[in-house]
């Protein structure tokens, strides 16, 4: 198998590329927030998540402006969170978005409904207005996030666009959420994990450090890397350079068969959830 790097990606069943590394910017303040995607796009990531809930999307575009990357080379997400009360609001909600993070050429590259919690009619609204921007160009993918099952399989019923591209979920050795990705992957949606790296909640674990000792890396760097090995998409979160550089670097070590089994061995189903775990049913 070729080596992996940070230049990896994955395909999406609209065959859009996704870099298989993300870099997360939830509760990243606006006032570093600029600084803090510069220095990912300097560490080599060209990916970043951000939502109109974060409230920086802005300082995410100003980052992606100044970093002198052409703008097809970096991979940019944003999610709507609540339905303006009609399709065309939502979806002039979101090209608000789109302006916000691409002033110039006017597209994302993946557009997500953040969460299913407003109940059906929203859900509607919000998919509704993304597959218009999708029709338009202004968001090349688009999907959902915290969906279960159920969320899934209701799109059906009114979706243009079906399967979702992507769904992002909290994902880690703790809270593995089997259902939901093994139906993902049946149905060609690809995985996104947040929280990887467990808001730091799991540093000390025994196992964790154990692996991490063995390959001399740090135990942040085996959650990322186990999410990479697992075919998701992690999207680490850190507004300290030092952190996201060497979150960055997970490429000069592999986790073997061992490694793997005891970190599968970690889960504990819903009860590992830090954020929350979908609703399957």
């Amino acid at each position: 198998m070729a080596p992996r790097s940070i230049t990896d990606t994955l395909t999406l069943a609209d065959s859009v590329k996704i870099p298989q590394l993300g870099f997360g910017v939830y509760q990243s303040p606006t006032d570093v927030c600029v600084k803090s995607c510069s220095t990912a796009l300097e560490a080599g990531y060209r990916h970043i998540d951000t939502a109109q809930f974060y409230a920086n999307e802005k300082e995410v575009g100003q980052a992606v402006q100044q970093s002198g990357i052409p703008r097809k080379d970096i991979f940019l997400t944003t999610k709507i969170l609540i339905p303006a009360g009609s399709v065309e609001k939502s979806y002039e909600k979101c090209a608000e978005s789109v302006k916000m993070l691409d002033p110039e050429t006017g597209y994302v590259d993946l557009f997500l409904v953040h969460s299913p919690n407003g109940g059906k009619d929203a859900r509607k609204e919000m998919w509704q207005a993304l597959e218009r921007l999708y029709e338009e160009g202004k968001a090349k993918s688009i999907g959902v996030s915290n969906f279960g099952i159920k969320h899934i399989e209701e799109l059906k019923q009114f979706a243009k666009v079906w399967p979702p591209h992507v769904n992002q979920v909290e994902l880690h050795p703790w809270l593995q959420q089997k259902e939901i990705v093994e139906y993902c992957e049946k149905n060609g949606i690809a995985v996104e994990a947040y929280c990887p790296l467990v808001r730091n909640k799991k540093s000390e674990d025994e196992t964790l450090v154990g692996i991490a000792k063995k390959h001399s890396v740090t135990p942040h760097q085996v959650l990322i890397r186990f999410c990479l090995e697992r075919n998701w998409i992690p999207l680490p979160k850190s507004d300290t350079p030092s952190r996201i550089k060497a979150n960055a670097d997970v490429f000069g070590f592999e986790l073997d068969d061992e490694d793997m089994k005891a970190l599968n061995g970690l889960d504990q189903g819903p009860e590992g959830a830090i954020v929350e775990a979908v609703d399957n049913y």
